[in-house]
């Protein structure tokens, strides 16, 4: 039986017809928002065990290309694949999240991997080998953002559980590169950064699941505004067992490796 977190009344997450919809949507425009999946109970009692931890959320301000991969000093400063993007949160990891959480509840139902698995054709979804990357909740306080990048997954899946004042946009640009067939697309790019290319805007409200394939599309969260945090989840799965982040990657991420 899927999670009583989730409100299957609307979301019927083994009704075939009902996934057909889904994948159907996010193939044409590769990002999918279910609204109000999660329950109204859901989004108070997570934002209830999660708001206190905001203190103790590990916070990084950094520096990065769109590419999210080391400068090249054989090109320019101003060039594309150099040009720095700003991107400040704090989260909270996997192993932060307590054991009755409607978040862990959700993530290791296997009708709701079974859904995601299906929506995003792949044969199974898995939850990440270390310990702290799986569940993920991120806080954005006023001024903090997330600047433009690719995505290196494939997917990402997400929901919202409190929204700001303002700001917080979830901006995106379409379809700027073809990743599989190794493009770095340097002029669309600098396109975007520029401002010279139209942006579009993925609205969701708290308690909104989304699924974004974000690997070619460019795509940022613009600085929050206001006393109110904005909170947001992440449920990292990958499409193949065993994955798990390299010693340096959890420390860049959460300050720590376990």
């Amino acid at each position: 039986m899927p999670s009583p977190c989730v409100d299957t009344d609307v979301h019927p997450l083994d009704d075939p017809a009902y996934v057909a919809r889904c994948r159907a949507e996010l193939e044409v425009s590769g990002a999918l928002v279910i609204r109000g999946f999660f329950t109204r109970d859901a989004v108070a009692r997570v934002l209830a065990e999660c708001a206190p931890r905001e203190a103790d959320a590990f916070y990084a301000t950094s520096t990065h290309n769109v590419y999210l991969t080391p400068a090249d000093s054989d090109l320019p400063a101003d060039h594309p694949f150099n040009r720095q993007i700003a991107s400040s949160k704090g989260l909270i990891a996997d192993d932060q999240i307590p054991a009755d959480s409607p978040l862990r509840a959700v993530y290791d139902d296997e009708v709701f991997r079974t859904f995601l698995g299906t929506v995003l054709g792949v044969d199974q979804v898995h939850p990440y080998a270390d310990s702290l990357s799986s569940i993920n909740v991120h806080f954005a306080a006023a001024g903090q953002e997330l600047g433009w990048h690719f995505d290196n997954s494939s997917f990402a899946v997400t929901a919202l559980f409190q929204a700001p004042e303002a700001g917080g946009r979830f901006e995106y640009v379409a379809d700027v590169r073809d990743a599989d067939a190794g493009e770095m697309a340097f002029e669309r790019v600098e396109a975007v950064l520029n401002g010279d290319l139209p942006v579009q805007t993925l609205d969701f409200a708290p308690g909104d699941l989304v699924m974004f394939r974000g690997r070619n599309a460019l795509h940022r969260v613009t600085p929050t505004e206001g006393s109110v945090t904005r909170v947001l989840v992440v449920f990292a799965f990958n499409d193949q067992p065993g994955v798990g982040l390299s010693d340096s990657a959890l420390t860049t991420f959460y300050g720590r490796t376990s």
